[in-house]
């Protein structure tokens, strides 16, 4: 069961965004919370600008890093009970140009294998602990593909996969997962930060904490705005909204 607060929370990929708001809301409710990212840059103006967050350095595409973090994390954060696998990235890509292949490779990498070697390194810790969790991030687009961006949707729909087998053979052990399922949120993703047709990242994290406290026992964290690609196919929508975001970038 995911308490909303008194865990410790490491999430690789919150140095801006998402993962940066959702540390900042579970710091705020009395949270233990390392953010994780590439850039020492960001890493450090985290710290200044953000007093208690802690932070480690951790490139999720590169498996000796992910090694490295746990191993770090192991010695100054023993109580560690959260995993949250935020890091991700979303390109555009023409499949006619070879270098959509460059594109597809380094997605698959960053959004797919990134939170299994994760998941793999950390789950051995997070089996010790009397509770813990795991939060992956998949996407409404994990059920309805943007088309503009083919390899992005494939690594949420097979993260979203793995997410429901992960739980299946973590059952009757201490560690619960949940898939936190976004939206378009405004976010430098993909440029939306400006996007009308984006939902507001506070309005997001307002949702999302307001669902994590309502049921701490929630597989899925579905704000509303993510219900329409989330429900596209039990509805009958899908070919509807499959045909709406065919004409976004066109």
């Amino acid at each position: 069961m995911m308490n909303i607060s008194g865990n410790t929370v490491f999430i690789p990929g919150a140095t801006s965004g998402i993962g940066l708001g959702l540390a900042l809301r579970l710091h705020a409710r009395g949270n233990t919370v390392i953010a994780g990212g590439r850039r020492t840059e960001l890493l450090a103006r985290i710290r200044t600008e953000h007093p208690g967050i802690a932070t480690v350095a951790v490139d999720t595409a590169d498996l000796a890093s992910i090694a490295a973090a746990r191993d770090e994390l192991a010695e100054r954060y023993p109580a560690l009970d959260t995993l949250i696998t935020m890091a991700g990235i979303m390109e555009p890509e023409d499949v006619r140009d070879r270098a959509a292949l460059d594109v597809a490779e380094r997605t698959v990498t960053v959004n797919l294998l990134g939170p299994v070697r994760l998941v793999s390194a950390f789950l051995p810790g997070l089996l010790a602990r009397p509770e813990a969790t795991i939060m992956t991030v998949t996407s409404g687009l994990a059920y309805v593909p943007l088309p503009l961006t083919p390899t992005y949707s494939a690594t949420k729909a097979a993260l979203h996969s793995y997410t429901e087998s992960l739980r299946v053979q973590l059952s009757g052990s201490t560690v619960q997962v949940v898939e936190l399922v976004p939206p378009a949120v405004r976010t430098a993703l993909m440029h939306q930060q400006d996007d009308p047709h984006a939902m507001a990242l506070d309005e997001y994290l307002d949702e999302v904490m307001a669902l994590l406290e309502a049921d701490p026992k929630a597989e899925q964290i579905l704000v509303e705005r993510v219900k329409f690609l989330r429900n596209a196919v039990a509805e009958g929508r899908y070919r509807e909204v499959l045909g709406v975001l065919s004409g976004y970038g066109a």
